[in-house]
């Protein structure tokens, strides 16, 4: 092996590509190199210890790898399992924000593998163009486009008396905040039919509805008073609060509700890199691969939280299974444990009686391919040699023993 000094990236780069190109897998071979040239740069290297290094990669790469007929399933359910067991139940403040409570723990575990179609606390993370990220008040003019602003936002009051009709009360000074006049609310109003709107002659921030007699109801008072105060000036549906938050050099909006194809239109949100909780609006709008990327980021963020060490490769293989249909499943009877293949595997899952009794009606056929069902008919389990068949041709001497009697009777015909 040769002592020289690495003279040069490039240098590094054809020795990468003659001896570790093709030996470990892509993801390996591309954070490697990253890495050795993060040291050649700080400290220089030689040809030798870098040799050293391919070599060290390549063993422990080899030793990485499963074995033919190892029980992954059941090793990453044990992985994930067990330590779940250790989380708390309690719903934390989110990124030490005292307004937003984002469900954390075996809670949010549960909420992510039966695979609802909401969860608990909706968040979206939506960072800004380069235009927007660096400046807090245009960070702020692209909240007010996403915070959905009701009239409630806005007011100190909002009665209702079926005689006198409704009175609404503006704060001149969230009115302020949220970028909403006086006529934004008139014509919200308006919309709602209920009567004739209009602003206190003396005073600029009361607004009077003048109720239709068919509206003066005493049963219908609250109605009318929560229809007012719902009703949405602008932003976004689903969105109830949005925060700037800074990080780094750039400000980032966070917001509570989540809506991912309105808020990927407005200008100034880059919708490369923006971010919901809510893993089935992925799904939907983004396909079944980015899902599988959220479910892995979601769980592996859920342990990490609670100070729980479990390898990503477990958790891949639990998004694996609950994505490779093409569509989120739950991982219940009403999912991956109720859709397996084997009839025997299902009914071991809940309702055996009446899994069974389909299969009978349905005349079903259980290859016996899984775990399960080999443990249920105490057949040998296909795992580890378990999987390992031997084919054998049996022949018998008395078929030799006729060859070999004639070849004898040719030869002497000879």
């Amino acid at each position: 092996m040769s002592k020289s000094k690495i003279r040069s990236i490039k240098q590094i780069d054809r020795i990468l590509e003659e001896k570790l190109r093709g030996r470990v897998s892509t993801l390996v071979y591309n954070e490697t190199r990253e890495k050795i040239i993060e040291k050649y740069k700080e400290k220089g290297l030689t040809v030798e210890e870098l040799e050293k290094i391919i070599e060290e990669t390549i063993n422990r790469y080899e030793k990485s790898l499963v074995e033919p007929g190892e029980a992954v399933g059941t090793v990453a359910a044990q992985s994930i399992g067990e330590p779940s067991t250790q989380m708390t139940l309690r719903t934390f403040h989110y990124a030490g924000v005292r307004e937003f409570n984002v469900t954390l723990g075996l809670p949010r575990l549960i909420e992510i593998v039966d695979a609802r179609k909401k969860p608990g606390t909706p968040i979206m993370e939506i960072p800004l163009t380069d235009e927007y990220k660096y400046s807090e008040e245009k960070a702020k003019e692209v909240a007010r486009k996403i915070e959905s602003t009701t009239i409630e936002n806005v007011s100190k009051e909002i009665n209702v008396d079926p005689y006198e009709g409704a009175v609404i009360i503006l704060d001149p000074e969230m009115l302020s905040d949220k970028g909403v006049k006086v006529e934004d609310v008139v014509s919200v109003l308006e919309k709602l039919r209920l009567g004739k709107v209009y602003v206190d002659p003396e005073d600029p921030y009361t607004v009077h509805i003048e109720l239709r007699p068919e509206k003066v109801d005493y049963t219908k008072i609250e109605k009318i008073r929560t229809k007012i105060a719902n009703a949405k000036i602008k932003g976004i549906k689903g969105i109830t609060k949005v925060i700037i938050q800074k990080r780094g050099d750039e400000y980032v909006l966070v917001a509570e509700g989540s809506n991912l194809a309105e808020v990927m239109k407005v200008p100034g949100v880059d919708y490369r890199r923006i971010y919901t909780n809510n893993i089935a609006e992925i799904e939907a709008i983004l396909g079944i691969e980015a899902a599988r990327a959220a479910i892995i980021r979601e769980i592996k963020e859920v342990l990490e939280d609670q100070g729980l060490d479990v390898d990503i490769r477990h958790i891949m293989i639990l998004a694996d299974i609950m994505t490779w249909t093409g569509r989120i499943r739950q991982v219940g009877r009403m999912g991956i444990a109720g859709e397996k293949p084997s009839v025997l595997a299902r009914a071991t899952f809940e309702m055996t009686v009446q899994k069974l009794v389909e299969a009978a009606t349905e005349g079903a056929i259980d290859p016996l391919l899984g775990v399960t069902e080999n443990v249920i008919i105490g057949q040998q389990v296909p795992l580890g040699t378990g999987i390992v068949e031997i084919y054998m041709t049996p022949y018998t001497p008395k078929e030799e023993e006729e060859e070999e009697d004639i070849e004898a009777v040719i030869e002497k015909s000879r």
